[in-house]
């Protein structure tokens, strides 16, 4: 096989076979080809696309450039979620302890926030002590005892795709529905679940901003499932405003424990619920119903005993940021917007977020919402209040808010419906 005779194949609008795929993901994973000539493969295939067969066989090859986790040796069966990124979306924290609470196992291998989209592991780790990086072994030894872990993948979890997502990051790439859909999946399926539900974001707060360009990825990512034999199911849900009320790695752990109690943001309870009982139901689970759970306290008693078992106190008190600043209604009137991608900017600012993977971020840092679209508002009256640990983070996140906000006189919001399709 040769470099070249791959790049101009998919250059020229052609196929590329098993064999070709085959190859160059596993030449790339050992560095026989270079970084420059998969980045010019990465860019013929954002142009010409790849056919269901292609996306198949790419996944394929990044899933066996690594290790395969696998938890046959649980008494119940596995099924997992993954979001494709937004502000405030904090679903994960209180869904994986929910899940495991109906009789399904949850191994949910989760990653860090980049720009103004959050991190799991972020938001986890503002719980004093509590640690995502586990072995094998220790996952297994958790969800056991749990039913549920939430940590960090392993190194040697689809190490093509780690290797080709930096590189993606950098050449303009990232965009590509084959080349997103294959990542996505092929560390997914590597981690060994039965059954997936994914939460495709729509809006100006997520990556795909188009209800069109969700539905191509969902269905792309759905049918990588279907052919390798992980039953799949894809929900569109809004991304055009945050989740909730809470931006920021404290302040989500915070809401996602009101959830577990019985309270929360209606919108937060309801995309929990609903992706609870679609996990369960894609595992095969007749348990009891997630609301029930949720309501009688068997929830919490998961989240509390998997927060303990990987190193953390969850009866620690969360860490809050030093300095705060409110931002009033500069209008009476119906909310009628709060742009997603704004408020994640804010929130990342402040510090709440990261431009490189090596930065840190500041656990107390953020926005909290005292009104959501939809809701009266008062000339004056609190809107939000930013949290930071340096004040002078406070100008640029004010200026990242100046057209966030849109007050009408009265009327309804024209917002997406939370849950906008379901592909599967």
């Amino acid at each position: 096989m040769d470099a070249i005779d791959v790049i101009l194949t998919k250059r020229d609008g052609g196929r590329l076979t098993p064999a070709q795929i085959d190859w160059v993901v596993d030449a790339y994973t050992r560095g026989e080809v270079a970084d420059e000539q998969m980045a010019a493969l990465a860019m013929a295939i954002l142009l010409n696309g790849m056919d269901r067969a292609e996306v198949a066989r790419w996944t394929e090859a990044m899933i066996r450039s690594g290790e395969r986790m696998d938890w046959s040796g649980l008494d119940r069966p596995t099924t997992d979620k993954h979001s494709t990124g937004g502000v405030g979306d904090k679903i994960t924290l209180p869904l994986a302890p929910l899940v495991a609470a109906c009789g399904a196992a949850v191994p949910q291998l989760s990653g860090r926030g980049l720009g103004h989209t959050g991190g799991t592991l972020d938001k986890l780790e503002s719980i004093p002590g509590w640690r995502a990086s586990l072995s094998p072994e220790e996952m297994l030894g958790v969800l056991r005892e749990t039913g549920a872990v939430i940590c960090a993948a392993g190194s040697g979890l689809a190490p093509a795709d780690r290797k080709l997502y930096a590189l993606r990051d950098v050449t303009g790439t990232v965009e590509s529905i084959p080349l997103i859909a294959s990542s996505i999946m092929s560390k997914k399926i590597a981690e060994g679940t039965g059954a997936l539900v994914l939460d495709v974001k729509v809006g100006s707060g997520a990556f795909m901003k188009t209800v069109d360009r969700a539905r191509e990825l969902a269905e792309t990512m759905v049918a990588i499932g279907a052919d390798h034999g992980v039953r799949t199911v894809a929900l569109l849900t809004a991304m055009d405003r945050p989740l909730g009320r809470a931006v920021g790695n404290a302040l989500e752990v915070a809401e996602a424990v009101q959830v577990l109690a019985g309270g929360g943001p209606p919108d937060v309870v309801e995309l929990t619920l609903t992706l609870a009982r679609e996990m369960l139901a894609a595992a095969g689970v007749d348990g009891k119903d997630p609301a029930d759970a949720l309501a009688d306290g068997s929830a919490m008693d998961v989240w509390r005993r998997m927060i303990s078992a990987q190193g953390g106190d969850p009866d620690a008190e969360l860490p809050a940021a030093r300095e705060s600043h409110v931002v009033t209604a500069p209008a009476t009137g119906v909310l009628a917007g709060l742009d997603a991608y704004a408020v994640g900017v804010a929130a990342w600012r402040l510090g709440a977020g990261r431009a490189r993977k090596e930065d840190p971020v500041s656990a107390g840092a953020g926005v909290l919402l005292h009104r959501v679209p939809g809701e009266r508002v008062t000339a004056g009256q609190p809107l939000l209040t930013l949290y930071t640990d340096e004040e002078a983070r406070f100008p640029r996140a004010l200026e990242a808010l100046e057209e966030a906000i849109s007050i009408v006189p009265d009327g309804a919001p024209d917002l997406l419906p939370l849950v906008i399709d379901r592909i599967a």
